[in-house]
């Protein structure tokens, strides 16, 4: 039986669920397996509501934590205060492997925008408006492997393919991204959701296999 998500934290009106790798986060067209219409199927508070209550989406091969909304109001708000419109912070921390040679501890300020339309991939600045600003921190986890492994903070409003293409600019592609790194046949992609802060919670999803 194949793994499906799983609920790790829940309140009164939100809760964290695990995404595993290969999944989509929201519904599409033709045959697949989709965090919506789990949670539509699942969970009678998200049956009727945009995106079966999804308040942002992780990339297909990117497994962790996803917030939800178990009703409008809340999913509204928390929509609003992912785009960093309210004055609630919700924290966001990765666990990514690339390559050994980045600082530490060390952080980037860069502007994200898409290339033309059709384009998967980002555009990655130095310069830019202020709606295309992505700021990560990073700090090293050790080596692992032949790699590196960093837990990464999202500092404010996330940005498309903040992390993958932000350490691909800084010439440290992601281990297994076939988009911003070295075509190959390497799998899995190495970026995981570790973690969400909300209302002082912190919510953990279990790290990979490849992350030790």
């Amino acid at each position: 039986m194949s793994v499906e998500p799983r609920i790790l934290h829940r309140t009164e009106h939100w809760m964290v669920v695990d995404k595993p790798s290969g999944w989509h986060s929201v519904a599409g067209p033709g045959d697949q397996s989709d965090v919506e219409t789990w949670l539509r199927d699942h969970e009678p508070a998200c049956h009727d509501q945009d995106d079966g209550g999804l308040v942002h989406r992780l990339d297909l091969l990117t497994s962790g934590c996803l917030l939800v909304a178990l009703d409008n109001a809340t999913h509204d708000f928390l929509r609003s205060s992912m785009s960093g419109r309210t004055d609630v912070v919700i924290g966001k921390q990765y666990l990514a492997r690339c390559d050994a040679g980045l600082s530490d501890v060390g952080q980037f300020e860069l502007y994200f925008s898409k290339r033309h339309r059709g384009s998967r991939k980002m555009t990655v600045k130095t310069f830019g408006s202020p709606n295309e600003l992505g700021r990560c921190t990073w700090q090293s986890q050790g080596r692992v492997g032949r790699g590196e492994l960093l837990a990464v903070d999202i500092i404010g409003p996330g940005r498309r393919h903040q992390i993958r293409a932000g350490l691909s600019h800084l010439e440290h592609p992601i281990h297994g991204d076939m988009l911003y790194g070295v075509p190959t046949d390497s799998r899995p992609l190495c970026l995981h959701a570790w973690a969400i802060t909300l209302e002082g919670q912190r919510v953990v999803s279990p790290p990979p296999d490849w992350t030790r």
